[in-house]
């Protein structure tokens, strides 16, 4: 299984309200993925989240990848400072 965990931290508010804008159709497209076992993005703070996804594995979470760099949530957040933590479990 593979887990990421961490931040996603807005330098201003028209980063948080990208966030705001494109978070449920990334939400739910990625939890459609096959291989998503869970698939979290919550508000901690004003302009930060927590995020916390788990996939089957290595190939799963390649593919969620792909898909997001692909995305309009992709495009609209790439600049948007991410502070995330993988780990992997056999």
């Amino acid at each position: 299984m593979i887990r990421l965990t961490g931040r996603l931290i807005c330098a201003n508010a028209a980063e948080a309200a990208l966030v705001r804008a494109h978070l449920p159709e990334h939400i739910a497209r990625t939890r459609a993925e096959p291989g998503c076992l869970s698939f979290t993005v919550e508000p901690a703070a004003d302009l930060v989240w927590t995020v916390a996804e788990d996939f089957v594995d290595r190939a799963a979470f390649a593919a969620h990848q792909a898909r997001v760099q692909a995305s309009d949530w992709g495009r609209a957040t790439r600049e948007i400072r991410r502070d995330y933590a993988i780990t992997e479990t056999p």
